[in-house]
């Protein structure tokens, strides 16, 4: 493989990232491979001598790497709302996010019937996450939908919401629906652990 056909290589490389990061739901992700994507272009073009081109993907590195540390902030402002099965705000986002929640949990079968427990997450004001659930006994809770919206799929939505449980008087959750392969990987990190064929988590006050 000649010089020229390895640089080339290099710029297709940097394009492709570019293109695939627009199709990532996950605001977190797309500037993620779209950082990665436009600091390779960014090289191709020096070494092609285009430096108009250079710049323009250098700018765009630096605007994904201010914006990834926002939303990386630890200061995000976060806000748990308990809501009921006729919550209009609750309704909105299982409605809005139909698709994509079944994608995660395809039982679920998109309202909130007759569960005893439900919570909305929203972060600067915008809704991030819903937690419902039936309170099995005192203090533990059948999750039957824990879902972030793909802007706030980092995990900080379900820390912030764990931390809060307590003050409720939930103190274990436990899983039992069908779940994704990615949901399931989402459980494991954020510490449930499998017995007896559920996913379970005992909170800590």
């Amino acid at each position: 493989m000649d010089l020229s056909m390895l640089i080339e290589m290099v710029g297709y490389l940097g394009s492709i990232l570019v293109v695939v990061s627009m199709l990532m739901s996950s605001v977190i992700k797309l500037r993620v491979i779209n950082t990665i994507g436009s600091g390779i272009f960014a090289l191709y073009a020096l070494i092609i001598h285009s430096y108009p081109t250079a710049l323009m993907n250098v700018c765009l590195v630096t605007i994904n790497i201010y914006n990834l540390v926002k939303l990386g902030r630890k200061d995000q402002s976060y806000d748990l709302i308990d809501a009921k099965s006729d919550d209009g705000l609750l309704n909105y986002i299982l409605d809005y996010y139909r698709d994509d929640i079944r994608k995660f949990f395809p039982d679920f079968t998109g309202g909130p019937r007759v569960l005893d427990q439900a919570y909305v997450v929203c972060c600067n004001g915008n809704p991030a996450g819903v937690l419902l659930g039936a309170e099995r006994e005192n203090g533990v809770v059948d999750v039957k939908l824990d879902y972030s919206v793909p802007a706030y799929r980092d995990c900080s939505v379900g820390k912030y919401l764990y931390s809060k449980l307590p003050a409720k008087g939930i103190h274990t959750l436990a899983y039992s629906e069908k779940e994704s392969e990615t949901h399931a990987a989402y459980l494991v990190k954020m510490g449930f652990a499998r017995e007896n064929g559920v996913y379970v988590k005992r909170i800590e006050g």
